[in-house]
């Protein structure tokens, strides 16, 4: 069985981040292969939603997209279009000005981790996202870019990978 995991990074960040690079590691563990397309081109979501369907990800039994704030909102627009069934998402940019999409066809596997302390998307979004889609929802100690848990992130995508 071939299985993909596409990591997608968030509006100012780049392909092969820190966070990239830790999910990559635990999808490898798994026999993933990994993808990190590179949005800085444009900081259009809707843009780089197109990016990400326009890519040939075909050949994979099994797709993980997983996200970080603008790259989750790309994911969850895209998955339902992409035939994901499994969504990792990390401070996902949902309900915010810019960001036309406000209506989300997540699959049932789908795990969300947003900061307490995140001022640059409301908790309270997150919270409704899950509440709307009974998605899972975790909540950490953490600011937007959630790097000060970078080893708690590894160790839910690993829990995530391994109940799949």
């Amino acid at each position: 069985m071939k299985k993909l995991m596409v990591y997608n990074h968030g509006k100012d960040s780049i392909p092969w981040g820190e966070k990239a690079l830790a999910m990559a590691q635990v999808a490898k563990r798994y026999g993933y292969d990994v993808i990190s397309p590179d949005y800085t081109a444009s900081n259009d979501p809707d843009i780089r939603v197109k990016q990400l369907l326009a890519l040939d990800l075909s050949g994979y039994d099994k797709l993980v997209l997983v996200g970080s704030s603008m790259g989750a909102y790309v994911a969850t627009v895209a998955a339902a279009m992409l035939g994901a069934k499994h969504l990792f998402l990390l401070a996902p940019a949902f309900y915010l000005p810019g960001y036309p999409c406000k209506a989300f066809l997540p699959p049932a596997h789908t795990l969300v981790i947003h900061g307490w302390q995140d001022d640059i998307v409301p908790p309270a979004n997150a919270w409704r996202f899950c509440q709307q889609y009974h998605s899972q929802l975790l909540m950490l100690d953490g600011d937007h870019r959630l790097i000060s848990h970078l080893p708690r992130l590894a160790e839910e995508f690993d829990r995530f990978l391994e109940a799949i």
